[in-house]
């Protein structure tokens, strides 16, 4: 495996992430969970991908088989990475990642941020991203590097008066028990995490 600290490991290549963000305005929070599947090109106990400000809750591997293996998530600042480490060897083949996540819609103008905009009702407030370059990672885990492209499934889930946009046109909405609504956007052609 690499030891560089500016570039990822090589051994894990990200193919397609399915991604829900869930916002809360009014906490200046969110949510949010994926599932990404990863191609394993050669054997390792850890995948490593880019992570910042971010709160892991829960992380697993279900492999080729069907077998779940639980990861231990160990966030590093230092590098902006997420290390999910693995009991067992994970061999070469086809799996998908599965990962929750917590973060903060920050004032920093980068990642997953909140802003406002004043209009004749008075002022409102937004979650708004910004990506480029590397600021993918501050609102999910990714292989948040420019030749690391895949597709992207974005889901959010926001209040029914709110709109939500994304890379893709809205192909499914559903309301949800609490009233929020579900919106599911259409896959995105295999791009860069900074043009999510």
């Amino acid at each position: 495996m690499s030891t560089d600290p500016y570039r990822l490991p090589r051994e894990v290549v990200p193919q397609r992430y399915e991604l829900t963000l869930e916002p809360d305005l009014a906490a200046g929070t969110f949510r949010g969970r994926e599932n990404i599947t990863v191609d394993v090109l050669a054997p390792v106990t850890e995948l490593v991908c880019n992570a910042l400000d971010l709160t892991v809750r829960h992380a697993w591997l279900l492999g080729p088989d069907g077998t779940r293996t639980e990861l231990a998530a160990r966030l590093e600042p230092e590098t902006e990475r997420l290390v999910l480490g693995a009991p067992v060897t994970v061999e070469p083949g086809s799996y998908t990642l599965h990962v929750a996540f917590a973060g903060v819609l920050n004032d920093k103008l980068r990642g997953f941020y909140r802003s406002t905009y004043t209009d004749d009702e008075g002022e409102h407030t937004i979650a708004v991203t910004q990506f480029e370059a590397t600021d993918a990672r501050r609102a999910f885990p990714c292989w948040d590097e420019p030749d690391r492209k895949a597709v992207f499934g974005v889901t959010l889930v926001v209040p029914g008066d709110l709109m939500a946009l994304s890379n893709g046109p809205e192909v499914e909405r559903r309301v949800l028990d609490d009233g929020r609504h579900e919106v599911r956007f259409a896959d995105t052609m295999s791009m860069s995490t900074y043009l999510v």
